[in-house]
């Protein structure tokens, strides 16, 4: 479960949507602007004299059998602007479905993280304010072949357009959008494939996934062959995308490993150009660096082969609820109790998702493969005898199934969009330790004292994989990963800005201080963390920037945090520059 530099307001006004029109700036440049622009530090935008003409946009989409998306926001019918007039039953419509996954992955372009949207067309304001493409990308190309991926690589180095890859907007980190961007739009491309694979590291079932496959299709396709596969908690995240490029936790990791530990083949094409196969033994280099090294940074992935796994003849899932009544010792005297048993329900091989906030606690899933709920139960005892003891109410519930594909979500929904204000930060396993659980406890605290709510995503990936890979190694030693934050306010941006401010500037260093040289996940955590290089990756960065630089050589790939992205800066209107 998962709950911004800040990007302003980019556009006064803005033409309207048609099928292939560019949408450009009302304002016009200044000669010292332009000739700012026209330079190579600054990627091209609506409104220079760099931007492709519409019969060049029309030229391109003929080059790729007609699949340029041109963006008009999905929040327009909300507004009187370009796009057309305000619809309130449209609007009404879409503001009761804003919150579901699938409103957004079905886009070209609206980003789930609300930040990076950044108020530009947003169905929560009066339908008088403005509607523009603003921080959106200006175009999408629906790719369905390495062709169209090198078409639109090319198309956008020509004329020096800002690049970004696109599948379903799951991305806490605004790397799936960008103003004035062109997207690889991946989100169809939708083939699996069940194998036998061998190889020196692997022998076994496998499943090749284009990049645009989800986490439940998958699972589904996986299940039909008696398999499972590593995802993530969600299932509408895309398995090849960030999420494995990224490590990728969920409930399998456990037992099974991080998702970028199953990573066996990828097929990608480079920012020069190559359709390449990265494996352990062809490109290694390459496959090492995308097997948690983060995504969008190193080559645009046309499609994964991972490990497939024998499906579990059962797997127990539990979870726990209890609340702050009478007294708060009694409530965080159970809370630490509990994080005191984490070690050894994750060395068991279950992954135990829990939410906190400063008046209650709440197990979302404890999800245990090869356990009994007796067994599962037996792990969690320690705090149900807790509760008992100090006479706290608590509601338990336990249940028993005969494969994943049954137990998943059975307990707790399919998470929706996550909007808020976010920070993050993987917790060693030494701090539960009887010594340090109480420092710990006090830290979490804090963390909700100040207005969080803070998820815990518990694991045991203390394995070696079977190809060495990126993955942060502070992960090998991570007891669960804690992400907090704020709500997102639709209406007041100035309060998101503050609250995400609140979050770095005291939040974060509050779980940094006792975790000296730790690490957060780097999908799920503070945007602007000051030191990404070394939170995000550890000791790994010097080598993935080496290897982007080899695969990339002119930055055409670029993400916020994503290895790289220091030689990069969003100005205050919203151009991607070189850092001067």
């Amino acid at each position: 479960m998962i709950f911004r530099s800040v990007l302003p307001l980019l556009y006064s006004a803005c033409a309207a949507a048609l099928a292939l029109q560019p949408h450009s700036s009302s304002s016009v440049l200044s000669r010292d602007v332009e000739a700012s622009v026209n330079s190579s530090k600054c990627r091209c935008f609506p409104g220079d004299a760099c931007w492709p003409s519409r019969s060049e946009w029309s030229q391109f989409n003929k080059t790729i059998n007609g699949k340029l998306v041109a963006t008009i926001p999905l929040a327009s019918v909300c507004h009187n602007s370009g796009f057309g007039r305000y619809d309130a039953d449209a609007c009404a419509k879409l503001i009761s479905v804003w919150d579901y996954p699938v409103t957004h992955y079905e886009s070209s372009s609206s980003p789930m993280a609300p930040f990076f949207a950044n108020m530009s067309c947003d169905p929560f304001t009066p339908p008088d304010a403005q509607c523009v493409v603003g921080s959106l990308i200006q175009y999408a190309v629906n790719a369905s072949s390495a062709q169209d991926y090198q078409s639109t690589i090319a198309f956008a180095q020509q004329h020096n357009i800002r690049l970004v890859i696109r599948n379903t907007g799951h991305d806490y980190f605004g790397k799936s959008t960008g103003a004035g961007g062109l997207a690889i739009w991946t989100h169809h491309l939708k083939d699996i494939t069940v194998s036998d694979y061998s190889s020196q590291h692997y022998t076994g079932k496998a499943i090749k996934v284009g990049a645009g496959v989800q986490n439940g299709e998958a699972q589904r396709v996986a299940h039909a062959n008696g398999l499972v596969v590593v995802g993530g908690d969600s299932s509408t995240v895309g398995l090849a995308g960030g999420y494995s490029q990224g490590g990728g936790h969920g409930p399998l990791v456990s037992t099974l490993g991080l998702a970028a530990d199953q990573t066996l083949e990828w097929e990608v094409v480079t920012s020069t150009g190559k359709h390449l196969i990265a494996t352990p033994y062809e490109n290694s280099d390459l496959y090492w660096a995308l097997s948690g090294g983060g995504g969008g940074t190193y080559a645009a992935v046309l499609s994964l082969t991972v490990k497939a796994h024998p499906d579990f003849d059962l797997v127990s899932v539990g979870n726990l609820t209890f609340n702050l009544e009478t007294t708060s010792e009694a409530f965080w005297d159970s809370f630490t109790v509990f994080l005191g048993s984490l070690t050894k329900i994750t060395d068991a091989g279950a992954v135990c998702i829990w939410m906190l906030s400063n008046a209650s606690f709440t197990i979302q899933s404890v999800t245990a493969p090869n356990l009994d709920s007796k067994q599962l139960t037996a792990l969690l005892q320690p705090t149900i005898d807790q509760l008992e003891r100090v006479k706290l109410p608590y509601q338990y519930a336990v249940k028993d199934f005969p494969n994943f594909l049954d137990s998943f979500h059975s307990m707790s929904a399919d998470p929706n969009v996550t909007q808020a204000n976010i920070g993050g930060r993987l917790i060693p396993r030494s701090l539960l330790s009887n010594d340090s659980v109480a420092t710990l406890t006090d830290a979490l605290r804090f963390v909700v004292d100040e207005g969080a709510i803070l998820s815990g995503l518990s694991v045991n990936v203390n394995r070696t994989p079977s190809a060495p890979n990126s993955v942060n190694p502070l992960w090998r030693s991570t007891a669960f990963s804690s992400v907090f934050g704020t709500y997102y306010n639709h209406l007041d941006n100035s309060a998101n800005i503050a609250d995400q401010e609140l979050i770095r500037s005291s939040m974060v260093p509050r779980l940094s201080a006792i975790t000296p040289n730790g690490a957060a996940y780097l999908n799920e955590a503070d945007f602007g963390q000051s030191d990404f290089q070394q939170v995000f990756y550890g000791r790994n960065y010097d080598k993935l920037l080496a290897i982007k630089r080899k695969y990339d050589p002119n930055d055409t790939f670029y993400g916020q945090t994503a290895v790289g992205s220091e030689y990069w800066e969003i100005r205050q209107d919203g151009r991607l520059c070189k850092v001067t």
